[in-house]
């Protein structure tokens, strides 16, 4: 029997998910940060591309949930219920919230990926996720690529090589 594995790709600021075989990936993970919550029991997870910590920051009046990081984990819970996933058997891996750019000031709004990072976690407490591994700070980009068959986050770093966790 041949494989028909797909990689299901989610942009910048948008969330999707995914079942056994099939696998999803993410790109451009400078201070936005990938989060992937999934259910090791089915074989499904669901990766969203969160790019600010906060809604409150959102300046238009159409909200995209997925941009960040108090909407989209939200959101992303309630794609993988709709899809017969219990919340109490999600698990977290995140990578992303690089400091991109090095600044003179101490300005907090200046430390984007930190603040994503933070954001994130804070989202998964709330729900009682934990967070199994990470791969966040630096000041290099990322790509991310999640298998739910193994339940391993593939992580190319820029300049720094490949790694899974």
């Amino acid at each position: 029997m041949i494989s028909s594995k797909q990689v299901v790709k989610v942009g910048i600021a948008q969330l999707d998910i995914v079942k056994s075989p099939d696998t999803i990936r993410t790109s451009g993970l400078g201070s936005c940060v990938g989060v992937v919550l999934y259910d090791e029991t089915k074989r499904i997870a669901g990766l969203v591309h969160v790019m600010l910590p906060d809604s409150s920051l959102g300046k238009t009046s159409t909200l995209n949930v997925a941009k960040f990081a108090d909407t989209g984990i939200e959101a992303l819970i309630n794609k993988l219920k709709s899809e017969g996933v219990q919340p109490f058997r999600l698990k977290a891996k995140i990578a992303g919230g690089a400091q991109m750019f090095q600044f003179t000031t101490d300005k907090d709004t200046m430390r984007i990926g930190p603040r994503n990072v933070e954001a994130v976690k804070l989202e998964l407490k709330k729900y009682g996720i934990p967070l199994v591994a990470e791969d966040t700070g630096g000041n290099s980009g990322r790509t991310i690529e999640f298998n739910p068959d193994t339940s391993k986050l593939n992580i190319r770093t820029v300049n720094q090589g490949v790694c899974d966790i």
